[in-house]
């Protein structure tokens, strides 16, 4: 978490220069400057995330994350982003908010079921 958040950070604060490394299209650096902010918002969610789910997959049980993966994306994530880009009228920016919401759900999902405990009932 401190690492992503880190990583969150320098993308918040350099995230033209970092575009600019790719690409040189006038047009195409502050949308993707723009992507990069907001989807780094959710790094340290992102992470939490990722050491629970790799918890999961550890104990043998490899249902949960697949589970949340779907949920997170299928029915967070793309309907988020057609609702905020299209709906809401954030265009771009609506799709990398869901990203970073999406992710932060998954996240709290994670935890979530992880305090239940039934991985624990695991067999290997």
């Amino acid at each position: 978490m401190i690492f992503l958040g880190l990583v969150a950070l320098a993308f918040v604060a350099f995230a033209k220069p970092l575009v600019s490394i790719f690409t040189s299209d006038p047009q195409v650096i502050p949308v993707g400057a723009t992507a990069l902010r907001i989807i780094s918002y959710g790094y340290v969610f992102y992470a939490w995330g990722m050491v629970i789910v790799q918890a999961f997959n550890g104990a043998g049980d490899t249902n949960t994350p697949t589970l949340i993966s779907i949920a997170g994306n299928w029915v967070v994530c793309f309907p988020l982003a057609w609702f905020l880009a299209f709906k809401v009228g954030l265009g771009p920016d609506g799709v990398f908010l869901s990203i970073a919401i999406a992710a932060s759900m998954m996240a709290v999902m994670a935890i979530l079921l992880f305090r239940r405990g039934t991985w624990k009932q695991q067999r290997v």
